[in-house]
């Protein structure tokens, strides 16, 4: 468990390789000391994917304490860059083949918070009980959805459905998409691959965050996901920011006021 001034953070975390794939090409890493948690998810196929989403958390690993969350997402900006380039280099000398990976990540600085993702893979945050996914996939059924082009029955059976529209490693830069929030004491955030929603409604999501602590959670939806045919690989951190452990001022103030209230004492 890890803490800032303002938030503990209990994290748990789980990967699965799925029913279907021989290869998980998903990578995650949880960073709470840095307030960094992302999800990777490859694409290209055995060592290409594997390579996608491993150089991202990498180079993410290194993004140490910010002053501010500006600065957080400005490191955050300068190492996804860089493995964005690591990646293309690598497709070049796969003679050219397109490789690359989605991310999803949390950025969190004091009691501030940034969702950033490029691809499908999602953020969600559960607050007082309402499951509210923070990012929008970067799909062809999502850009067809918010054009009005088809309903969202149409888009249940739609056959491009998993047909990505952005990724890490595949323009020049990364093309992320960014939104703001602030953190409140008891929300639970979950970053996940699009091998978990893929099976699992937002009811289920919640009936297990609500039910189990973090990492129990994680393992509970991995392994629902698998029971139901796991088509993809699924990566799962699940994060839960409480309030923060006492200040050594606070506790030497408990402290004193608990001498007045010994045996012989008035306060």
């Amino acid at each position: 468990m890890n803490a800032n001034e303002f938030f503990t953070f209990e994290t748990g975390q789980a990967s699965d390789v799925g029913c279907q794939r021989h290869v998980n090409e998903d990578s995650f890493l949880s960073r709470p000391d840095c307030g960094l948690w992302v999800v990777a998810d490859g694409m290209g196929g055995h060592a290409a994917g594997d390579f996608a989403s491993q150089t991202i958390v990498r180079e993410l690993n290194s993004i140490g304490m910010a002053a501010s969350l500006e600065d957080l997402h400005a490191r955050f900006d300068e190492r996804l860059s860089r493995a964005n380039d690591l990646i293309r280099t690598h497709a070049a000398d796969l003679d050219g083949g397109v490789i690359g990976a989605t991310v999803a990540a949390l950025l969190i600085h004091e009691t501030q918070f940034a969702c950033v993702w490029s691809g499908d893979s999602r953020v969600y945050v559960l607050r007082e009980g309402k499951l509210i996914q923070q990012s929008q996939d970067h799909t062809e059924v999502r850009m067809l959805l918010d054009a009005g082009s088809i309903t969202e029955q149409e888009a249940e059976n739609w056959p491009r459905k998993n047909v990505i529209t952005r990724a890490v490693g595949v323009t020049d830069t990364p093309n992320c998409e960014v939104i703001l929030g602030e953190v409140q004491v008891g929300d639970a955030f979950l970053i996940c691959s699009d091998g978990l929603n893929e099976h699992l409604e937002d009811s289920d999501i919640v009936g297990i965050l609500l039910n189990h602590a973090p990492q129990d959670a994680c393992a509970a939806l991995i392994a629902e996901t698998v029971r139901r045919g796991a088509r993809d690989n699924v990566t799962v951190i699940a994060t839960i920011c409480a309030a923060p452990p006492p200040s050594a001022e606070n506790e030497m103030q408990i402290e004193r006021t608990g001498d007045l209230t010994e045996p012989g004492l008035v306060p």
